[in-house]
């Protein structure tokens, strides 16, 4: 049972890896909405709370850790690549 749950919690903290490598490829992350990332966001950092203060599981708090780095990556290029001020001469 372990090792079933090792593999479910890669997959999902894996999951959206291709969703980042697009985005790192494309250099914008403009086809993703501000409410579904600020919801995942959310939902991530909640849960990661929720699992380290009941039933710790070693398994699903790498699976929300990974989850999150990846979605720096998705963050990163939404918000902030790219972004530079534009001065009118």
């Amino acid at each position: 049972m372990e090792l079933i749950g090792w593999l479910g919690s890669l997959c999902f903290a894996f999951c959206a890896l291709p969703q980042a490598i697009q985005v790192h490829k494309q250099k914008n992350a403009d086809g993703t909405s501000h409410g579904m990332l600020w919801l995942w966001i959310f939902g991530e950092i909640f849960t990661l709370i929720y699992v380290c203060s009941t039933s710790f599981s070693l398994p699903l708090v790498v699976n929300y850790c990974i989850n999150l780095l990846i979605l720096v990556v998705i963050v990163y290029y939404k918000y902030f690549y790219g972004k530079t001020r534009k001065i009118n001469l």
